[in-house]
């Protein structure tokens, strides 16, 4: 049964105000940057929601998530305060890594999110490495392990694969596919477009979405996890068909792609509008309490803008500590 149905007003509420605050945040980490207060690389998440969402909405406590570089919009939905996440972005000593990380190295493990990596496919193998300690320590949970489109053509993917399989781990792989791996396009990098049947050489079933829907995510989420939680039937794979508005960093004008493309996508499969006008469809009277979700957001943003600003930059000390593990 479709997810659709089963979503209570209130759930769908919460949903949309936890997208609502990842535009919001990308939103104004990208005028600080234009503004020099984050340096360093900066990838933005706008556009891509609906699938941190979906994924967020069916984690269960145990659960893991780790991505790539473009990894705010997961800090946020592990639970994150947007403080920490800004005060990261800023180098600040009350950021998430203490200042150290920046934007590509954001960590909520109290969260179940293990990470933002900037090494293309890197996670992948870590993703991996967290299915087999679930299945050997006999728990009942799923590592969600995310990858680009650009990092599916990566050969380390693939011995993930190989090894997932052969010992049956409880592994979801996602591919966010926002058609561009960094400023070229999937059918220039790719000999095969379908990303989706990458695994199927090794055993492992997939399947492609619409990442833009969130209904759509959500469902595919849901089924994922029943047969790899409930029937063992891991690893999977999805292919999430998204779209990033903005360039593949801060330091990309995107010029290979139109202006039209662009507002093709923001103007009729935008997963937030969507999902707002869903709502505001199935629900009378529902607008107010939308607009109100809207201001707390700006608020919270804000307040966390300001924290980060009024924080400290990490001791020269600092260099030396969390290098090693202690023993």
């Amino acid at each position: 049964m479709s997810q659709q149905s089963n979503l209570t007003k209130d759930d769908l509420l919460r949903i949309l105000e936890l997208m609502m605050l990842m535009r919001r945040l990308e939103e104004r980490a990208g005028q600080l940057y234009g503004m020099g207060l984050i340096g360093g690389f900066c990838h933005l998440y706008t556009g891509q929601e609906a699938v941190a969402a979906g994924i967020q909405n069916n984690l269960i406590e145990g659960d893991t998530v780790i991505t790539s570089y473009r990894d705010h919009a997961f800090m946020i939905a592990s639970g994150a305060d947007p403080k920490v996440v800004f005060a990261e972005l800023m180098g600040r000593e009350t950021g998430c890594s203490f200042g150290k990380g920046g934007s590509m190295h954001m960590f909520n493990k109290e969260g179940g999110f293990y990470g933002g990596h900037g090494i293309v496919g890197a996670q992948v193998p870590i993703g991996t490495g967290l299915g087999f300690a679930m299945k050997y320590k006999e728990q009942n949970n799923m590592s969600v392990t995310i990858f680009g489109d650009g990092a599916a053509n990566q050969g380390q993917i693939y011995e993930s694969f190989n090894m997932a399989k052969l010992w049956n781990l409880p592994v979801l792989y996602i591919i966010e596919n926002n058609e561009y791996a960094m400023g070229t396009s999937v059918a220039r990098a790719s000999g095969d477009v379908a990303l989706h049947k990458r695994g199927e050489s090794f055993g492992i079933p997939g399947s492609k979405v619409n990442g833009m829907d969130f209904f759509a995510v959500n469902d595919a989420i849901e089924n994922a996890a029943n047969l790899i939680r409930n029937k063992k039937k891991g690893p999977m794979l999805l292919e999430l068909k998204t779209y990033r508005y903005v360039g593949h960093s801060m330091s990309d004008p995107a010029k290979y792609r139109s202006r039209d493309e662009v507002a093709e996508y923001r103007k009729n499969s935008d997963p937030i509008m969507n999902l707002k006008n869903e709502i505001i469809k199935r629900y009378k009277n529902i607008k107010d309490d939308i607009l109100k979700i809207d201001a707390r957001i700006k608020n919270q943003i804000e307040e966390a803008i300001d924290f980060a600003k009024n924080s400290s930059e990490p001791r020269s000390e600092e260099l030396y500590t969390n290098v090693y593990a202690a023993k």
